[in-house]
């Protein structure tokens, strides 16, 4: 293909202005809808010596004439990174809003912070439909050069209760940008002060050492890559691990342990146990919490599909990095309640009618009494929720212990390499007597996320 020849070119870099319909020209057919004004809208703000499209770090620079500038190169390349990306609109991870700041929030290098923005403009004042009107006829919604308003998805519940909720894709893209920013802002401030450091890999002429870790180049230097999580940090309790200085950024120098293809941003422990699974990205963190209505119920959704069906040996195999839960043969309560509702009461369901057919009706709820500290009174109500008939049905009581069998048994059949890795025989290393997070969850103010 020849190359695009673009207004305001001069050896090779290219206006602001030039570079954002560039932007747009280059992504009009992405499945991710980009914003106009990627450079030079806010909060994208060149002179800083960045911007952000993308998961990608595009240096800024002087040009001969004391323009900004960027170089066209680098605008096709992030922009060839995003037309490759495959968007399900289906598969949503939900953004907000949440009780407390977001866990990316205690990064002050990273400035994106692309929750907390989204927050705000959605807290704006002026509910209504005025509102509404300027949604749709004002100025994009930038973040690292996408337009997310275009993606978002809003649900309301109970008629009061609003959530937010963007594509898993989106999500992990947005988390990438952020992690990149981060890497690009803490080498900045090292290198001003005199130390030797890398930058993000986002300029050409980059050479690797013997080991595979990227080095100088004639541009300027670069950052190690993401390491692949080998175990690490297994065992050791997320309540003294998360006090350590340096455990964020150490978590930063790592790829997701779940998903493997987008940063990791925080440590998954178990809440039952105390134990660190492992460092994951904010994406695949939100897929594998329980939905809550209460501390002691759990709305059997959607996405428990992905967990207990499609995704089947990643979870399991990742939930069991915690040597409770290995040693045991068995998942944290509230994962084991939603298993059992979506796996083991789900032929109970009830049908009504519908245009084709018969649905199930409303959604799987499944709350319990006690803990997993009182077994032997511990009791799991499966439920149906939201009928439309206007029935709250119970389904199914199962006694903790009982749930607890059938998940050993249908393990061995669907992920025997996981079971193979549990079981009582398996306690090497664990603690006599393990310090449970939360000792009861059927007591006030004790909910478990």
């Amino acid at each position: 293909m020849s190359e695009r020849v673009t207004p305001g070119r001069t050896d090779g870099l290219i206006t602001l202005g030039a570079a954002d319909a560039l932007w747009v020209d280059l992504t009009a057919g992405s499945a991710v809808p980009t914003a106009s004004g990627a450079f030079t809208g806010s909060p994208a703000h060149a002179r800083v010596g960045y911007v952000l499209l993308g998961g990608r770090v595009v240096p800024t620079r002087r040009a001969g004439n004391g323009q900004w500038a960027v170089r066209e190169f680098e605008v096709h390349r992030a922009a060839a990174e995003l037309n490759a990306m495959r968007v399900d609109r289906q598969d949503l991870v939900r953004v907000g809003p949440f009780r407390g700041a977001p866990g990316q929030e205690r990064h002050e290098e990273a400035r994106l912070r692309w929750r907390r923005r989204i927050a705000e403009q959605l807290r704006e004042p002026g509910d209504g439909p005025e509102r509404g009107a300027r949604r749709q006829v004002g100025r994009p919604c930038l973040l690292a050069g996408i337009d997310w308003r275009r993606m978002l998805v809003e649900q309301t519940r109970d008629g009061t209760q609003r959530t937010w909720w963007l594509p898993r894709a989106v999500v992990r893209l947005l988390d990438g940008a952020e992690h990149a920013e981060t890497q690009w802002v803490h080498a900045a401030r090292t290198r001003r002060a005199g130390a030797a450091i890398t930058e993000p890999p986002s300029l050409p002429g980059q050479t690797r050492d013997a080991d595979g870790r990227q080095t100088t180049g004639p541009e300027g230097p670069t950052v190690l890559r993401l390491r692949p999580y080998a175990r690490e940090l297994e065992g050791q309790l997320y309540s003294v691990l998360s006090r350590k200085p340096g455990t964020s950024r150490r978590v930063a120098g790592w790829m997701c342990a779940v998903c493997g293809t987008a940063p990791a941003t925080v440590l998954d422990h178990c809440h039952e146990h105390g134990y660190v699974r492992a460092p994951v990205c904010q994406s695949c963190n939100t897929q594998e919490r329980p939905d809550h209505l209460y501390s002691n119920d759990v709305r059997v959704a959607g996405h428990y599909t992905h967990l207990f069906d499609t995704g089947t040996d990643d979870w399991l195999r990742h939930w069991h990095r915690c040597p409770g839960c290995r040693a045991r043969t068995t998942l944290p309560l509230p994962h084991l309640a939603a298993w059992t509702a979506h796996i083991a009461c789900r032929s109970l369901r009830p049908t009504h009618p519908a245009s084709r057919g018969r649905k199930p009706c409303g959604v799987l709820r499944v709350s319990w009494t006690g803990s997993h500290n009182t077994p032997r009174s511990c009791l799991l109500t499966v439920a149906v929720d939201s009928c439309p008939s206007g029935e709250h049905r119970v389904l199914a009581q199962v006694p903790y212990r009982e749930a607890v069998e059938r998940f050993r048994v249908w393990l061995a059949e669907t992920a025997p390499a996981v079971a193979a890795a549990a079981g009582p025989d398996r306690l090497d290393g664990l603690p006599a007597r393990s310090r449970p997070v939360i000792a009861d969850t059927s007591g006030e103010g004790l909910a478990l996320f």
